[in-house]
Parts: C-alpha cells; sequence; structure tokens
C-alpha cells in the first residue's frame, strides 16, 4: 500500500487529510514540523509528501532539496495558503511535484492530482531540481498577476525549465504578457544575474536589424564611423529575447538559424567570430505554424524555436483573475500624495464582462487613465462610463445580448407544468439553467461564476449540489 505523509502545523489540516486519503486507500502518517519530518523520512519511505509552506520551525520551501535527499525518489505536494506566483515557481524549481492552495476542495481533480503524483515516485520521474531563488529586489521589479488555473501551468512552467539553457518560444496575444514570462524565466535561472537583453523586431527598421542584432565594424557601409556591439554580443553569458519573431526577415531567419546551431556571429564587415553562449527566447503573436505554410517563417527555425513553448491565456480566457489584476493596477499608479482607490464590486464587475482584446495592457491602461483622471476615492460603474466611454459601450453591448424574456418563455412552452407548486419548479429550472450558463460561458470557473452571479462561493457550490449540475463543467471548484 502506497504510504503518503501530510506535514502541517494545524492539526485539523491534519485529521481532515488523513480520513479522505485513508478513504481513498493510502497509508498515511503525519508530522507537524521539519524535525519531525526529517524523523519520519529516515524511519519510513514514502511515495508522497503534502508538505506545508509555513512550519514552526522553518520556511519547507527552503529544506525542500534536504528532503528529497533523505528519500531520494519522493514526490512533493506543496500546500500553501498563499497563493503567489514567487510560491508556485519556487516549489517546482526547487523539486515539488506540484503544488495545491488551501482550503481544499475533494474533488476528483484533487485525488488525481495526489494519484499521479504517488505514481511519479513509483516511477522515480522527476522535476529537474533547480539552485538559484529569484532575488527579492528583482521580483519587485515585474509582477505576473493570476491564481487561475491557466496562469498557475504558466508559472509551474517556468519553474520546469527556467534552469535549463533550451531555446523557449513564447506563445500569446499582444498585451498578454510575453515579456514579463521572459524575464521571469531568466530571473529564475542560473544566469539570472548576467545580462538580460531584449530586442523588439518590430520596433526597428527592417534595413537596420541585422546591425541592431550582431553589430557592425568601422566601415562596413556608409555611415559606419566606428565600431558597434550588437544585441547578442551584449547577451553572452545571460539571456536574450527576441520580441514578436514572426516580424522578423526570411533573410535574417536564415541567419539566426546559424547562430543557433553554430553558436558563433560576425559583426557586419567582420570575417573574424564570436562565440555566442546565451539562452535565447523568442516571442510571438503570430500562429508561426500557420506562417510557415504561408512561406512567411522557416520552418526550421520554427522547429528550433518550438522545441519547449509557454502558451499565454489570454485576459478573456482567465477573467477571474481581473479583480486580482484591478487591485495591483491601483497599487502601481498611487502617488505618494494620494489615498488608495477603492474599487467597488460594480466597478469589477463591469471589467469582468469586457473582453479585453488588448490583454493585460490594455486593462492596466484603463485602470492607469481611471486612477488619474477620477477625482474620487471610491471607483465604480459610472467611473467607467465617464472615463472609459469606448469600453463602456462594449460592456453594455454584451450585456444585453441575453433575451430573459425568451429564456422565461422557453420555460413555458418546453415543460408540462403542474397543477400545483408552479413557482417552485420555475425557480429552481431558471435557477439551475443560469448556474450552468454562467459556468459554461466562464469554462467551469467557479471564482468568476460566484462573483458575477452575486453568491458567495459557499452559497453557490451548495447550489450546484441541490440542483444537481453536472461536476464535470466545473473547473476549480
Amino acid at each position: 500500500m502506497d504510504k503518503i505523509l501530510i506535514v502541517d502545523d494545524e492539526e485539523s489540516i491534519r485529521k481532515v487529510l488523513k480520513i479522505f486519503l485513508e478513504n481513498e486507500g493510502y497509508n498515511v502518517a503525519t508530522a507537524s514540523s521539519l524535525a519531525e519530518t526529517y524523523s519520519s523520512l529516515k524511519k519510513d519511505k514514502f511515495s508522497l509528501i503534502l508538505l506545508d509552506i509555513n512550519l514552526p520551525d522553518g520556511n519547507s520551501l527552503d529544506y525542500l532539496r534536504k528532503i528529497k535527499e533523505l528519500s531520494s525518489n519522493i514526490s512533493v505536494i506543496v500546500m500553501t495558503a498563499q497563493d503567489t506566483m514567487n510560491n508556485a515557481i519556487q516549489a517546482i524549481k526547487k523539486g515539488a511535484y506540484d503544488y495545491i492552495t488551501k482550503p481544499f476542495d475533494f474533488d476528483e481533480s484533487f485525488t488525481n492530482t495526489i494519484e499521479r503524483a504517488v505514481k511519479n515516485s513509483i516511477k522515480d520521474v522527476r522535476i529537474e531540481k533547480l539552485e538559484t531563488d529569484i532575488k527579492k529586489h528583482d521580483t519587485n521589479s515585474f509582477n505576473i498577476i493570476g491564481k487561475s488555473s491557466q496562469m498557475k501551468k504558466v508559472f509551474k512552467d517556468i519553474g520546469r525549465i527556467a534552469e535549463s539553457s533550451h531555446t523557449v518560444l513564447i506563445l500569446g496575444e499582444s498585451g498578454s504578457g510575453k515579456e514579463l514570462v521572459s524575464k521571469a524565466i531568466h530571473l529564475s535561472g542560473k544566469n539570472s544575474k548576467k545580462p538580460y537583453v531584449q530586442i523588439n523586431i518590430t520596433a526597428i527598421p527592417s534595413e537596420l536589424i541585422e546591425s541592431e542584432l550582431f553589430g557592425y565594424e568601422k566601415g562596413a557601409f556608409t555611415g559606419a564611423s566606428g565600431k558597434k556591439t550588437g544585441r547578442f554580443e551584449e547577451a553572452n553569458g545571460g539571456t536574450i529575447l527576441l520580441d514578436e519573431i514572426g516580424d522578423m526577415s526570411f533573410d535574417l531567419q536564415s541567419k539566426l538559424l546559424r547562430v543557433i546551431e553554430e553558436k558563433k556571429f560576425y559583426r557586419l564587415g567582420s570575417q573574424k567570430p564570436i562565440k555566442f553562449q546565451a539562452r535565447i527566447i523568442a516571442s510571438t503573436n503570430k500562429d508561426l505554424e500557420a506562417e510557415v505554410k504561408k512561406k512567411n517563417f522557416r520552418e526550421d527555425l520554427y522547429f528550433r524555436l518550438n522545441s519547449i513553448s509557454i502558451e499565454l491565456p489570454a485576459l478573456r480566457e482567465r477573467k477571474s483573475d481581473i479583480p486580482l489584476l484591478v487591485d495591483f493596477f491601483l497599487s502601481k499608479y498611487l502617488h505618494q500624495d494620494d489615498s488608495m482607490k477603492l474599487a467597488k464590486e460594480d466597478f469589477v464587475r463591469a471589467l469582468i464582462d469586457y473582453d479585453w482584446p488588448g490583454n493585460v495592457r490594455e486593462l492596466e491602461n484603463a485602470i492607469k487613465k481611471v486612477v488619474l483622471m477620477n477625482p474620487d476615492v471610491e471607483l465604480d460603474r459610472e467611473s467607467i462610463e465617464e472615463h472609459l466611454p469606448r469600453i463602456s459601450k462594449k460592456i453594455h453591448k454584451a450585456a444585453t445580448k441575453i433575451n430573459y424574456k425568451n429564456f422565461i418563455e422557453d420555460i413555458f412552452i418546453n415543460h408540462n407544468l403542474p397543477d400545483k407548486g408552479i413557482y417552485e419548479l420555475i425557480i429552481s429550472k431558471m435557477e439551475k439553467t443560469l448556474i450552468e450558463s454562467i459556468l459554461i460561458k466562464n469554462k467551469g470557473d467557479i471564482t468568476l461564476a460566484h462573483i458575477q452571479l452575486g453568491l458567495s462561493k459557499k452559497v453557490l457550490l451548495n447550489k450546484i449540489e441541490k440542483l444537481g449540475i453536472d461536476k464535470d463543467i466545473i473547473q476549480n471548484a
């Protein structure tokens, strides 16, 4: 029987987890501190540890390597009540199999995570352990905001690939945060103290891009009055981001492919090769596979870049992150002499109703404008109507798409109504259809659904149970 060790300083959590896992057929032991964990690992063999981050005798992430050394093929699932980007990245990069957030929902997703982790231990398949931390002063200079399942996957992907030197391709719509992901990969890796160079292919005229990337010697062309160091040379030893690589010319793509393959390049006007050792990260908002078919992008370069890829979700696909992003940007654009702006519920709900074609960048600019233009401390729906009229019109248009009159009439037409109890029957059918529709609209995101419905998460979950709503459509209940 597979054995699991639960490590948490809260007795109630240990008890609840133990009962649940034993009912699932696992042999379970518990510990309340790091010291007890070490002792248990020395005495017994476990397939899995459920490990709380904050323990009485230390932060478990700081001792995760030691824990895994005591039982080299063990899987570790980190448990945390502080669901942050750094916790997600640090847990994965230090060797955790996965991380889960408190409070727990003992659903199929939770059970499957436990089962996969146990199987992972049996097969001795471990994520490569990484060695460096993201420095605090660096994390303060950038931030990726999100607690949705889509963004948690992105954080885990960053943790898994950060330490390697492989080329990475970041895919996502404009404004979705590709540059932030690239910076996070660099700062999480072993070369975090080395140069990080970012160049936007679309921002430089095509006739200058080659000299900008590779540099040139004096006299290489008319106007080259001196030697210039290129961006590849500046990035040597560190990381270079080629932003919007889908817009790179076909000719320059060939030269880039040679740089990747040969690990060297030439300044314009020079015959002397310059060795190149840096991680290349490329990003694009284009469908490169489609561009290859159109003969706009080299197939061999595409396969070189696409060996490891991260796909960033559009903001409309992770709307449950909008309240977090609103709070973050309100704080970011707070002037020292101003009081904190407060976002009222109707302000946030209206922003959730908008699809944000410009993604996080558009949301940030919108919040920045409202903070600057609105003298009031509280921000409400009227703030959007007054200062963001274009967005307000599109929100209103989206809100009027549902015809509630037809919705109610359809229930009467398509159902045989009894002689008694019509009220309860109609209300229950409307309620079930409404909740199912909101869940499906938001791809099963229970957090976003309870915000839009105006119900607490607990009340919504009770209604889902009572109304017999199919739990397969729920993403993160």
